[in-house]
């Protein structure tokens, strides 16, 4: 019983270390969720600035588009670029992301030569090369508060594999978030922008009649590469305010549980203690009733 008791006694001092530990790691992504929906809300300010200037320029221009980013072409080849975590402790965070993806995988593609996986983030980039897949471009040890450089860099690499025919399209996956407890997974078109896009923009966008110099065409050059970066850079944004707040509530539910745990155990030794206190009294009086 004496061994019994000190097994329990060093459960509950174990899971007190680990509550402790998980509390901790709860308070550090609530207040980098708090940052990364505060930096959401401001960017989103200019990412509908640039996209209400693009949409207006794209769809004003009804003449052939040199720029390649706007080609479009048949679609043989198709690029999805997965935004995950670089680590666990997230909840079902990135299993959710990857159970859409394989399963988008199976619906409309016959065979790994239809598909080509970019992937951002260690755990996404280990799941698909356990399973055989090949990467065109992986990146780790994303920031959690990426800046432009960061995804200047990834839409160079995407836009680079599009020009050389990679793919003929690019889907960007990631987690939307929601709230601190939901989150979706969403698969926005990134490659090519189209003129259908642009239209569809138009309607839910007041038309604003800008002056242009020196050209429509010279000046769709420069922006198309910053209207890419505003979205993936937005899609990175979201996916990683989603991964604070699933990490959050993980580690929430797991503190609760490391209490119910403790509580339990603490119960049990108790009741432990108590049947051994009785025991010996039951052996004192039955020594002295043999007296």
């Amino acid at each position: 019983m004496g061994a019994s008791l000190s097994e329990i006694k060093a459960r509950i001092a174990s899971t007190e270390k680990t509550s402790h530990i998980t509390g901790a790691m709860q308070m550090v992504s609530a207040a980098k969720l708090q940052k990364s929906e505060k930096i959401a809300k401001t960017y989103q300010i200019y990412a509908d600035k640039v996209r209400q200037v693009t949409t207006d320029l794209v769809a004003a221009d009804r003449g052939p588009s040199k720029n390649p980013m706007m080609i479009k072409r048949p679609v043989k080849k198709t690029g999805y670029l997965v935004i995950t975590s670089d680590r666990g402790l997230v909840g079902g965070y990135n299993s959710n992301i990857l159970k859409s993806v394989m399963n988008k995988l199976r619906e409309k593609h016959q065979g790994p030569e239809d598909y080509c996986i970019l992937a951002l983030g260690g755990v996404g980039a280990d799941f698909f090369r356990s399973r055989n897949i090949k990467l065109s471009y992986e990146l780790r040890g994303l920031t959690d508060q990426p800046s432009f450089e960061e995804v200047r860099e990834i839409v160079g690499h995407a836009v680079s594999l599009y020009n050389k025919e990679e793919f003929d399209q690019l889907y960007v996956c990631y987690n939307h978030h929601i709230n601190s407890l939901t989150s979706e997974v969403h698969m926005q078109r990134m490659l090519p922008i189209t003129f259908d896009e642009a239209e569809e923009a138009e309607e839910t966008v007041a038309p604003v009649s800008f002056e242009l110099e020196p050209s429509r065409e010279a000046i769709l050059d420069q922006l198309l590469p910053q209207y890419a970066e505003s979205m993936i850079y937005g899609a990175i944004v979201d996916a990683k305010t989603a991964e604070h707040a699933a990490g959050m509530s993980a580690m929430r539910t797991a503190t609760d549980n490391a209490k119910t745990l403790i509580n339990d155990l603490t119960i049990q030794y108790n009741r432990a203690r108590q049947a051994a206190i009785t025991q010996e009294i039951t052996e004192i009086v039955a020594g002295a009733s043999a007296l």
